[in-house]
């Protein structure tokens, strides 16, 4: 919830969003999920997912990538980083109490993270000129 409230406030009143006005949605959407807990990527959260997603959104636009190229750069390593979590235990979270028993499975935030990135960026490519 915190995420989407995030983005929400970070892109009302933009007209138009571009590589940069997405950037800052999505810092924004992590900095809100940074502020209500103590995660960090490798706790086996959803965090695994978002750090990479965005990290690999910024490095595209940095490099020179369109838009659409950066879309697809955050939907890359969103999945990667959902996918690492089967080699983690989670020690952070609802998932914590599973202890070694949670190793060989994949986080459901990270799942869930994956997923709602991939539609974002779906619908923000599917818009594009």
């Amino acid at each position: 919830g915190v995420m989407f409230t995030e983005f929400a406030e970070t892109i009302q009143g933009v007209e138009t969003i571009d590589a940069a006005a997405f950037s800052k949605m999505l810092h924004a959407g992590l900095s809100g999920i940074r502020s209500i807990g103590s995660a960090k990527v490798g706790d086996k959260t959803l965090l695994d997912t978002f750090v990479p997603a965005v990290e690999a959104f910024d490095a595209a636009t940095a490099a020179g990538k369109s838009f659409g190229e950066a879309l697809e750069a955050l939907v890359a390593a969103a999945e990667a980083g959902r996918d690492s979590t089967i080699g983690l235990v989670a020690k952070i979270g609802r998932a914590s109490r599973l202890g070694e028993r949670s190793l060989g499975v994949l986080d459901a935030g990270a799942t869930s993270c994956a997923i709602i990135l991939k539609e974002l960026s779906d619908g923000a490519h599917a818009r594009l000129g």
